[in-house]
């Protein structure tokens, strides 16, 4: 009985040791995908301009997006593909529109479908466009966080409205490596607001809270059960 036992210890910490041996070999390639710099601009544009409409509808339900405002990356900044009936813009984000620090920052591979309601697209949206604007007029990291962050403060850009939030519900977005789609949820942006008001970041919470103190920024993300399509998150 004790050489069972002792069996199955062993083969119990071994897998233990491969899964965590896999899961530091995992981390170790994906900071080898380092993206230190912006890549050729034709890496971050979708040759399909239907299939960029296409995904930017897909973050949200089709009740919602079907008569939402649709914007398409061009070489010189977004463009209204299709005018919209119900306040709601819907897009598909790149990779600068991360927090500073992502790693992910200048992934070409990145795609952010979102579906912004009235009061973001007021609101948040500007900032969106004014950073796609900077970094295609060449402009370094640096120097759209310190543009940006100028225009927040002389309020050429504006704070955001009560009720700005948004629908990321695609199945088709890519939000880093690593993340892959992540998980169906909502975002509700927020001026500067301390996490902890809403719950969020605390154990067991399911609030997750990112704060861009430079942009004077506070985003919470909810997640959801299910996709635009309706189909279960599991």
């Amino acid at each position: 009985m004790k050489r069972k036992n002792l069996r199955t210890i062993t083969v119990r910490g071994l897998a233990l040791v491969m899964m965590l041996g896999g899961a530091w070999q995992a981390r170790a390639q994906e900071a080898k995908a380092s993206y230190p710099t912006m890549g050729p601009l034709e890496q971050y544009l979708m040759a399909d301009r239907n299939a960029e409409i296409g995904l930017a509808r897909s973050a949200a339900p089709e009740s919602i997006s079907r008569d939402a405002e649709v914007r398409v990356l061009g070489r010189h900044g977004y463009e209204t593909a299709i005018q919209g009936k119900n306040g709601f813009v819907c897009m598909v984000e790149r990779s600068w529109t991360a927090p500073i620090d992502d790693p992910n920052f200048w992934n070409p591979k990145l795609r952010g479908p979102i579906c912004l309601n009235a009061a973001a697209a007021r609101s948040y949206l500007p900032r969106t466009i004014k950073k796609t604007d900077l970094i295609l007029a060449g402009r370094t990291k640096a120097q759209m966080v310190e543009t940006v962050a100028a225009a927040i403060d002389k309020k050429e850009l504006p704070a955001m409205e009560p009720g700005a939030m948004c629908y990321m519900l695609s199945k088709d977005g890519y939000l880093g490596d690593g993340n892959g789609h992540w998980h169906p949820h909502l975002m509700f942006f927020v001026s500067q607001a301390d996490p902890a008001v809403w719950g969020a970041n605390l154990a067991g919470s399911p609030i997750i809270a990112l704060d861009d103190t430079w942009e004077h920024l506070t985003t919470f993300l909810v997640p959801v059960r299910a996709w635009s399509d309706g189909s279960a998150d599991h």
